[in-house]
């Protein structure tokens, strides 16, 4: 999938939920693919209860870490790095708008 429909579907997404958050995205693969939390935190390396954190906004990844959850996923690191930082911004009440491109 190139990178242009990967823009696509995260506007798309981003109408249907609102304001997108790494932690919707993550939990909306998760769903997807119709995994519990443990079998999920299993496949990204990670524990239960820091997968639910995530999810549930009250941990925040860092850029390191989505470009890792992107490849183990299969997805766009250039994506996950954008939203995981597009939270930290958020979270720091700043209306910034984050752009992430490839060096």
């Amino acid at each position: 999938m190139s990178t242009k429909k990967k823009s696509d579907a995260m506007k798309f997404l981003e109408g249907l939920v609102g304001k997108l958050t790494f932690g919707g995205l993550i939990e909306a693969m998760r769903q997807a693919e119709e995994m519990s939390q443990v079998e999920f935190a299993k496949k990204l390396g990670i524990s239960k209860q820091h997968l639910c954190d995530i999810e549930k906004r009250r941990k925040f990844v860092s850029p390191e870490r989505a470009a890792k959850f992107a490849k183990i996923l299969g997805h766009s690191e250039q994506s996950f790095v954008a939203l995981a930082l597009q939270d930290i911004v958020n979270q720091g009440g700043l209306r910034l708008k984050v752009s992430v491109e490839a060096a």
